[in-house]
Parts: C-alpha cells; structure tokens; sequence
C-alpha cells in the first residue's frame, strides 16, 4: 500500500514539474510550485487510481488526471491558510504559501494553480476524446466552485462558534473535502461512459469517501503533534469549528468512520468490484498521523 502511494506521488510531482516546466516562466511560477511541492501524500490520487483499476484505465491517463486534481487541492490549501479565512502559518512541515511570499503573491498563485488543473484537462498529451474531456472538465468546475470546495470553506467558516446539526456538518464537509474526493471516483465511470446513474453511484462512494477522510483530518488535529502532522494541531477546538468530533465526541466519531467505511466497501460490493486496493487506501487514511 505505500509503496503504491509513493510511487502515484513520486509520478505525479515528476507530471506536474513537467509540465509546468513547459510553460513560458513567470514570477508566480515560484510561488506556484512552493505552494504544490512537495504536495503531501496523494491520497486523492492514490483513490483515483484505486478507481481508476477496477475499471481498466491507464495509468499514464490516471497520474494526468491526478495531477489536475492535485492543481486544485493546493490551490485550495494556500487559500485556507490565508490570514481572512483559516489564518495558519505552517502547512506540510513548512511556511505557509503566504508567509513566504505574501498574501497578495499567494492569492495569485492558488489562482494560477486552480486553472492550472484545466489547462492539463485539455492538453493534447491527454489521450481521451474531447467530449470526455469537456465531461470531466464540468464535474471538476462543479467539484470546484460554489458547490463545492470555495462552498464548502465559506460554510466551514460561517459555523465557528456556532451550534449546528449533525446535517449541516456532514453537508460543509462532504462539499469542503468530499466533493474533490467525488470526482476521483467519478472519472472512471465517466471515461467508460457510464449511465449518469452509474456516475452519481461513484460520486455517492466519493462524498463517504471524503467525509471519512475529513473525520481522520479532525482526529489528527485533535491527537497528532505538529512534528508528525506537519501543521498546528489543536486549532478546531480553539477556534471552535464545527466538525462530527465537536458534535459526537471522541469516540463516537471513531465509532461513525468505522460505519463510514464497511458502506464504502459494501456499496462497491454490491456493484460487483473489487475492493482490496482501496481497503487499503481506506485503513491508511484512518490510521494516518498526519
């Protein structure tokens, strides 16, 4: 299992140098690749990819994707840090985009990074057909924007220091985390060109997906350091986030991402796959420490 995620980590950062080397240098192209490199572990690729087997993709289709996919979580990163939203200073074991290069510089660069992701959706080097490519372009856009991540944030913010219901919560986080994670397991139904019905199975697989991951996130935060997380640790409770801990407690939101996982793995079941690989990648993401 991680041997695998290193290797999908190592051939996506080795695309993304790539192609970003191609393109005409700018002074935002620094910042760009402080704020994308080294790019933490790639669990979003590594569940891309998990998908992306079952279903007979190849592998060099799969990293591209990825790489799209890891344009946009860095983007979106850099923007959280930001002092009017999540103002941290530490993310991945180093100085927040825009510590390093101030917060107008940072804004930029996330742009940069967030239409990035588009330009290797349309690339030529990615062999699928254009309607495939326009597919995945919109699912991504809505994964994205207001329905999405930025919708997901403005969410998570508006709910500090506020009581809010376990709904609500499972709604912030499945668009903040889980949306991103939706696409991943979406794109290869839509390249097979599955029924709609098929795609909104996966993208449902995607959202538990995600809100598992976020729960994990939310234990780090809570009993990981900072040496090992590579972030401040401790900041939900402070500044009085509403995450499924806050509301269930400790123990019972272990208790929910067990339940979580064995529908995750059930719903595939049930489609006839299977799920070994992304057990894995599953049991890894709860077990994490940072």
């Amino acid at each position: 299992m991680k041997s695998k995620l290193i290797k999908i980590a190592k051939d996506t950062n080795f695309f993304l140098k790539k192609f970003i080397n191609k393109q005409k240098k700018t002074e935002l192209v620094k910042a760009m690749k402080y704020g994308l490199f080294p790019g933490g572990k790639k669990i979003r690729s590594k569940i891309l990819f998990d998908m992306g087997v079952l279903f007979k993709i190849d592998y060099k289709t799969l990293i591209a994707i990825g790489a799209s996919v890891e344009c946009i979580h860095a983007y979106s990163l850099i923007h959280d840090d930001l002092p009017c939203m999540d103002n941290d200073k530490l993310r991945r074991g180093k100085s927040c985009t825009h510590i390093k290069f101030g917060e107008s510089t940072a804004v930029l660069a996330g742009n940069s990074l967030l239409t990035m992701a588009f330009e290797i959706l349309t690339s030529a080097n990615l062999n699928i057909n254009k309607k495939t490519k326009v597919d995945l372009i919109q699912k991504l856009s809505e994964s994205s924007g207001h329905l999405g991540i930025a919708g997901g944030q403005y969410l998570d913010l508006s709910f500090e220091k506020k009581k809010v219901s376990k709904n609500k919560i499972i709604d912030m986080e499945i668009k903040k985390t889980g949306k991103l994670f939706s696409f991943c397991c979406a794109v290869p139904a839509i390249i097979k060109k599955k029924s709609n019905k098929e795609i909104k199975f996966f993208e449902n697989i995607g959202a538990n997906i995600g809100l598992l991951f976020q729960i994990a996130d939310d234990l780090i935060d809570i009993k990981s350091s900072y040496k090992v997380a590579g972030k401040k640790t401790g900041k939900d409770k402070k500044k009085g986030k509403a995450t499924l801990i806050s509301l269930l407690g400790y123990q019972n939101a272990v208790m929910y991402s067990d339940k979580i996982k064995s529908k995750i793995i059930n719903d595939l079941k049930r489609y006839n796959l299977n799920t070994n690989n992304l057990s894995k990648t599953l049991d890894y993401i709860l077990t994490r420490n940072g």
